[in-house]
């Protein structure tokens, strides 16, 4: 009901989906989905209606006890997906949380795992990079997907595949979201280290 509700509010107000003819399901099977900019809880409401319409089995991350009642079954039926960062073995070390995501893409053949890499709807300048880096660690790709509220439209045009060097690759992602209007402009910026 939730989900038709945010599919009515997504036509509605007239917004549509546009993704390249690079970015085939095959690939929005398996791998990181960046959204931006996030400046709005808006940003939820659209991005799940257009994850639905475009049959996006998307996820998110969140820490495995968050995933037990009274809110797990919800928060499953989200999308969301428990981080267990507890060592396989005694005396082992704890994976990091980039290692903890890597190893889900290890654990599903198909995963879309959704990040807001500004990690608030306040306007910072210094993105977050675990995104990045899980994604260069499963060896699959980034897949830029963004909401535009001036041209209503939501979609995924560009894929980044990380390459060891990591500059060159996240000054091509920054410049891609440069010019991506979000519901409040002034509170989104592109990280600056790389813009």
């Amino acid at each position: 009901m939730v989900l038709a509700l945010f599919r009515f509010l997504f036509r509605f107000r007239g917004w549509k989906i546009t993704n390249s003819k690079e970015v085939t399901q095959e690939i929005l099977d398996r791998c990181v989905i960046i959204a931006a900019p996030h400046t709005s809880n808006w940003d939820a409401v659209y991005t799940i209606a257009w994850f639905d319409i475009a049959n996006i089995n998307w996820r998110f991350t969140i820490k495995k006890e968050w995933i037990k009642p009274p809110f797990g079954k919800m928060l499953l039926k989200m999308g969301a997906i428990g981080i267990d960062r507890t060592p396989k073995k005694a005396g082992e070390k704890r994976p990091s949380m980039v290692q903890a995501m890597a190893n889900l893409f290890t654990e599903n053949e198909k995963l879309a795992v959704v990040f807001t890499p500004e990690a608030t709807r306040n306007k910072v300048t210094e993105w977050k990079m675990g995104f990045y880096h899980a994604a260069k660690l499963a060896n699959v790709p980034i897949a830029l997907g963004y909401l535009d509220y001036q041209k209503r439209e939501a979609g995924v045009t560009k894929l980044i595949v990380p390459t060891d060097d990591m500059e060159a690759d996240l000054k091509q992602i920054m410049d891609f979201y440069k010019d991506k209007i979000g519901k409040y402009p002034n509170k989104f910026s592109v990280d600056l280290r790389y813009a």
